[in-house]
């Protein structure tokens, strides 16, 4: 599998890239100094171009823009996987119980997933967002309570598919109870799909995460890309030529969602050989 993802140029690169981005911001306390994002101790004019002192710029408060961008990752990174993990978690038990145990049990899960999928996942974490606490973890419940119906849908599709080979019937045939079935057949042949998906699903979710610190839903005490943005409209950057706020959250994002989507692209590559062979 590593020999034929290598292979994909743009797979080995997103996943580099995205390992070096996740390395530094785990590293942000160590090679970089926390006190610069307290608005009391800026040492810089507002809005100051880049220069020699900051290669970014400032904020609108003194602030470093580099720095800004840097602990943002931190932030950004943290809801974009936490809420994944959510995401999937809910997503693979809702689809694989609705595949496999059937009858109202699958009804009444697929109405219930159909809910959640004809409702805007971004309005309805918007709605959850405004009714908690601001913060990190109303964020991550939000976006991972809300996204979770487009991989019910594929795994139960996928559940279903390995549940009408042969051998789950001589497994059950045999005496396996449904703990056997799922454990040791339907799982295994689950999990290829969902960590494509995973790859996937932690891009939609740092772009939910900033949309939502852009509306001012996030916890303004902490750096992040969403928030950098919503202050820089505030404070009227755009229309003051203050670019250097602007554009680094921003390919920010753009960057590291590309990433995520690289290496999402290029397991499932790795995974279907059906893809393999289309693209070929």
């Amino acid at each position: 599998m590593w020999r034929e993802f290598a292979a994909n140029r743009g797979g080995l690169f997103g996943l580099c890239l995205l390992a070096l981005i996740v390395l530094l911001a785990l590293l942000a306390p160590v090679l970089s100094d926390e006190t610069g994002l307290d608005v009391t101790k800026a040492s810089g004019r507002a809005l100051q171009a880049p220069s020699g002192d900051y290669l970014l710029g400032t904020d609108a408060d003194g602030r470093s823009v580099l720095l800004l961008t840097y602990w943002g990752a931190r932030v950004s990174l943290l809801v974009g996987f936490s809420a994944t993990i959510l995401s999937v978690l809910i997503g693979t038990v809702v689809g694989i119980a609705a595949a496999h145990f059937g009858r109202w049990i699958s009804a009444l899960l697929l109405r219930f997933t159909d809910f959640f999928l004809v409702l805007p996942s971004l309005v309805l974490a918007i709605a959850l967002s405004s009714v908690l606490p601001h913060g990190v973890p109303t964020i991550i419940v939000a976006i991972g309570l809300t996204s979770w119906p487009t991989t019910a849908r594929l795994v139960r599709a996928q559940t279903m598919t390995i549940e009408s080979r042969p051998y789950i019937e001589r497994s059950k045939a045999l005496g396996g109870g449904h703990l056997h079935v799922i454990g040791k057949h339907v799982l295994p042949g689950v999990m290829p799909l969902v960590l494509a998906n995973t790859t996937l699903v932690v891009g939609s979710s740092i772009i939910a995460e900033s949309t939502l610190s852009f509306l001012g839903l996030g916890d303004p005490s902490l750096a992040s890309w969403g928030q950098m943005l919503e202050r820089a409209l505030s404070v009227g950057a755009a229309t003051s030529g203050a670019w250097w706020y602007l554009l680094p959250p921003g390919l920010a994002i753009v960057v590291v969602v590309l990433c995520f989507t690289l290496v999402g692209r290029a397991l499932e590559t790795v995974l279907d050989p059906r893809l393999k062979e289309v693209r070929s």
